[in-house]
C-alpha cells in the first residue's frame, strides 16, 4: 500500500469524519461535494472535529491541530480525483445518485485510482459496472464517531482484485482502524447486519404506538448495559440517513395498507426533518444536544 492522496466524496457527518481521521493520520485529503454551500458546511464540520480530536487525543494535540492543513476542498470531481490514490464515496444512500457518481468518477479518475464505497446498506456489486474498473472497486465501511468506534469493514465483490483488498486493509490500519475483512458480500456488512434490525424494531415499536422513544431506549439501556438506546443511535447516524434508508425499504413494499416503512418514513420527515431536527449534528433529534437526556443519571432511575 503506497497511498498518499485520498479523496472523500461527500462531506456529510460520516464523510467529514472519514476525511478528518485520514488527514489526522498524515494523508493528504481532498473533500469533494456538489456545491459551495455543501463545502461551507463541510468546513464547519471539520472545524468542530478539530475541537473533538483535541479533547479526545490528549497526547496527540499537535497532530489534531495540524490536521486541517492537510485537507483541501473542491466542487469539481475531476479536480478532486486528479491525483487520488483512493476515492472513498460517502454520498447519499440513493441508488441513482451513486450510479451517476461512479459513471462520472470512472471517466475522470486516473487509471491507478482505487474506488471504495462507504454505503451502509448497498453492495459494491450493485455499482461495480458503473465504475469502469470493477477490479479496483470494493466497500470500506466505517462506524459513526470514527475516532473512537474505529472499525474498518473491507468488503470485496466477486470481481475485486485480491491485491486491492489487501491494499485497502492496510490503508484501514494506517488510519487507525481495526481492519475487518468481509470475504463475501453481505448487505449491512457485519456492523449494520447487527445494528439495523435493532433500529428497525425500535422504529416499529415507536411508529405503531407501542411505546415512546425514551421508554424504548430506557428498556434497552437498562437490560443490556448499553451507553445509549436505539433512538440515541439514530440521532448519531442522522435523521436524513435514516429517512433515506427507510424510504428505500418502503419502495420495496408498495402496498399502502401494509407499508409500515412508508408510515415511519413520513413520521420521521414530518416530525423531525421538516422541523430541522436532523439529530446530533443539528443539536436536536429524538434528544437535545450536547446534553441528551439519556446521559443524565435520572434517565435510568425508577
Amino acid at each position: 500500500m503506497d497511498f498518499k492522496n485520498i479523496t472523500v466524496a461527500g462531506s456529510g457527518v460520516l464523510g467529514s469524519q472519514i476525511a478528518f481521521q485520514t488527514a489526522f493520520k498524515g494523508f493528504n485529503v481532498t473533500i469533494y461535494d456538489i456545491n459551495e454551500a455543501a463545502i461551507e458546511k463541510a468546513k464547519e464540520r471539520i472545524a468542530n472535529l478539530e475541537n473533538t480530536y483535541v479533547d479526545y487525543f490528549k497526547e496527540e494535540q499537535e497532530a489534531a491541530k495540524s490536521t486541517q492543513s492537510r485537507i483541501q476542498y473542491s466542487t469539481s470531481l475531476q479536480e478532486a480525483a486528479a491525483n487520488a490514490d483512493l476515492v472513498i464515496e460517502a454520498i447519499p444512500e440513493i441508488k441513482e445518485i451513486k450510479e451517476s457518481f461512479y459513471t462520472e468518477l470512472g471517466n475522470v479518475a486516473p487509471a491507478h485510482t482505487i474506488f471504495a464505497t462507504n454505503s451502509s446498506t448497498m453492495l459494491p456489486s450493485q455499482f461495480a459496472e458503473f465504475t469502469g474498473r470493477p477490479e479496483k472497486f470494493l466497500a470500506l465501511h466505517f462506524a459513526n464517531r470514527i475516532w473512537m468506534n474505529n472499525t474498518g469493514e473491507v468488503m470485496e465483490h466477486p470481481g475485486t482484485a485480491k491485491e486491492v483488498v489487501e491494499q485497502v486493509l492496510q490503508f484501514a490500519s494506517a488510519i487507525g482502524m481495526v481492519p475487518l475483512h468481509i470475504k463475501k458480500e453481505q448487505p449491512g456488512y457485519i456492523l449494520n447486519s447487527l445494528l439495523v434490525p435493532l433500529l428497525d424494531a425500535a422504529q416499529h415499536l415507536w411508529g405503531t404506538g407501542v411505546a415512546d422513544p425514551c421508554t424504548i431506549d430506557k428498556t434497552w439501556m437498562i437490560a443490556t448495559g448499553a451507553p445509549m438506546g436505539p433512538f440515541g443511535i439514530i440521532d448519531v447516524v442522522g435523521l436524513q440517513t435514516v429517512y433515506n434508508i427507510v424510504s428505500t425499504k418502503a419502495d420495496k413494499h408498495p402496498t399502502p395498507e401494509q407499508n409500515e416503512f412508508r408510515e415511519i418514513a413520513n413520521l420521521v420527515k414530518t416530525e423531525f426533518i421538516d422541523k430541522g431536527k436532523m439529530g446530533m449534528q443539528s443539536g436536536e433529534g429524538f434528544y437535545k444536544y450536547p446534553n441528551p437526556a439519556y446521559n443524565e443519571k435520572e434517565f435510568l432511575q425508577p
